[in-house]
């Protein structure tokens, strides 16, 4: 070898490397540092946030006639780093903001099916773990392919949908009427209902194959979604939602229950209510019943009045804690229900009590949970929207469209693993918002708390087991204004429409169907009576119209789903109806 190629070899060599860096994963120590400093110094506790501002209660009026202007804190944003103190306070206040909205369906579902008190106090406490762990999945943005994504990346919790309990009680009522329940009816005509678990069976499993709509609709660009599902479809369905709420459950439950006592049986166990056996049993209706809903509902009116920012937030609690309060005191309330709910409980955990139930399909609730499953699609878009905008994120752009995506498919999603936790569908709770508008902070640390309190009170039997013990007058007192807040949430989404000619035709045409089924929910029961001997197939697909349309109303009670009908209304005559009566509204104002 010539020199000249040994001096070109040693020339070429790579240059050696560098020795291991022995203080590796940066990212790792740069995190550990922050957890060290938030853990041990006042800053990391506390932070500069106003804490009196937060906890200190406000007056309507002051004594000198010039009411007192307190700065507001900083706003923080979706990816805001909080104090301890702070974030543990806001997620407590999510928590309690949406606490009543997670217990009510499972109560109202347990009740219609007369479930046991042990298997009805489970259901809250799968309801709250399976909302604190699935809200942790929509709050997240795990990228998956070709731009699209797994959740908002915003403060967007879940819950259990109310357009999924007013179904579900219409579909308990048609397994009733055709024999897949037991039932019983006394000399006089009274009709009393066995335990069914298998029919919440029945709707978790129809539940489960339906959840592949939603995802299949997640896949649409969300703008297409917007154009097929504008204010006036979604506005239009929540209001029904929120109104039959009030109908089949709030209302009836303030007079004194919903299980059958609100028909002033004269023979059988719900002669009174909430049964001849439970202490202080009255007459449907009774004053002592509706002074206990009354209170309940002043102590809502009273916390917004006077409370400060964290009791607003949490006001529906309140309004529950002083109705229990007095109801334990006056003896209406029965113990027995956090004496028999376990200490610890978990989803699927051997060791502690859990209730499984059968999953099988209801081919007459198809057609109903399909239109469940667009009905929450709908909410998604509507309250993603909203989130974003009170989190101070842009809403027309490209990263928005992937949030909508995101969240719609994490909503499907959910309702598949929803089924697998035996709890009914979940769609993004709406109420959250205001308590990020409240406290000014966005930030999803403060929803990771959140989840962990929802899983921490459902973890907790006992608490369940509480929740059970409600009165159904304070129940009721507080749900009517839940129910309602629902409403007033559609009229809301109304607003963005312009009430055109065209508009207006489509909310008259919509709201027909809906108001005609809440206030005579039997008009279609007999549509298909005249039809001799159909076969099973052709049966189940009466019922699934009949739920659609209407409900058998053997209780007299509004269990008619008046949401599936109007939505479906509002939706066909808004692709069908052309854009172009817009411009002969606006001649018409020339």
């Amino acid at each position: 070898m010539e020199p000249s190629d040994v001096s070109s070899v040693t020339r070429d060599q790579p240059a050696p490397t560098k020795p291991p860096n022995t203080s590796s994963f940066p990212a790792i120590r740069k995190h550990a540092t922050t957890f060290r400093n938030k853990l041990t110094t006042k800053h990391g506790w506390l932070g500069d946030y106003d804490y009196a501002w937060l906890c200190l209660p406000t007056l309507p009026f002051s004594i000198s006639g010039n009411k007192p202007v307190r700065r507001p804190p900083p706003f923080y944003g979706v990816e805001a780093e909080l104090p301890l103190l702070l974030a543990m306070s806001c997620g407590l206040q999510h928590a309690l903001a949406m606490l009543a909205g997670l217990i009510t369906p499972p109560i109202i579902l347990a009740s219609s099916l007369m479930l046991d008190t042990q298997t009805s106090a489970y259901m809250i406490s799968a309801s709250l773990i399976s909302c604190g762990i699935l809200s942790l999945v929509q709050m997240s943005r795990i990228g998956l392919w070709k731009g699209y994504y797994l959740g908002t990346g915003l403060l967007s919790v879940v819950g259990t949908s109310f357009a999924t309990l007013s179904t579900a009680n219409a579909i308990f009522d048609t397994m009733y009427n055709d024999g897949t329940c037991p039932s019983t009816v006394a000399s006089d005509g009274t009709v009393t209902r066995g335990a069914c678990p298998d029919a919440y069976g029945m709707v978790l499993g129809t539940s489960l194959i339906c959840s592949f709509l939603e995802i299949g609709l997640s896949f649409i660009p969300p703008r297409t979604l917007q154009r097929i599902f504008p204010p006036i479809v979604t506005g239009t369905v929540i209001i029904m939602i929120g109104a039959s709420l009030i109908g089949t459950s709030g209302i009836l439950n303030w007079g004194g229950g919903s299980n059958g006592c609100q028909t002033r049986p004269t023979s059988g166990l719900y002669q009174l209510c909430p049964t001849v056996d439970s202490p202080h049993a009255l007459l449907w209706g009774s004053p002592q019943f509706i002074g206990l809903g009354f209170l309940s509902f002043v102590s809502i009116v009273l916390t917004e009045l006077f409370g400060s920012p964290f009791l607003k937030n949490a006001s529906i609690i309140v309004g529950l804690a002083v109705g229990c309060i007095v109801a334990g005191a006056a003896g209406y309330v029965d113990g027995s229900s956090i004496k028999s709910a376990p200490a610890i409980t978990f989803l699927w955990l051997v060791g502690v009590p859990v209730y499984t139930f059968k999953l099988r399909v209801y081919p007459a609730a198809i057609l109903p949970m399909l239109a469940v499953y667009v009905s929450t699609t709908m909410e998604a878009i509507g309250d993603i929207t909203a989130s974003a905008e009170v989190s101070r994120l842009n809403v027309d752009d490209e990263e928005f469209d992937s949030r909508v995506q995101g969240g719609v498919l994490s909503d499907g999603m959910g309702g598949f693993l929803s089924a697998l936790f035996t709890v009914t569908p979940l769609s993004i709770f709406a109420q959250n918002n205001g308590v990020i508008a409240l406290t000014r902070c966005a930030s999803r640390t403060a929803g990771r708390w959140c989840c962990a309190f929802l899983i921490l009170f459902g973890v907790f039997g006992k608490i369940s087991g509480f929740f059970l013990a409600i009165p159904d007058p304070v129940l009721g007192g507080v749900t009517t204004f839940l129910f309602a807040s629902v409403v007033v949430s559609g009229f809301r989404v109304l607003s963005y429409v312009h009430y055109t000619r065209r508009d207006r035709f489509i909310l008259a045409a919509a709201m027909s169907f809906g108001f005609g089924d809440l206030l005579v929910p039997d008009i279609f029961t007999y549509l298909f009576q005249g039809v001799k001997n159909p076969g099973s197939g052709l049966q189940g697909l009466f019922d699934s119209i009949t739920i659609i349309l209407s409900t058998p109303c053997k209780y007299q009670i509004f269990t008619a789903p008046a949401f599936l009908a109007s939505g479906l209304v509002a939706v066909i005559l808004n692709l069908i109806l052309p854009q172009e009566m817009l411009q002969v509204e606006t001649s018409e104002h020339h």
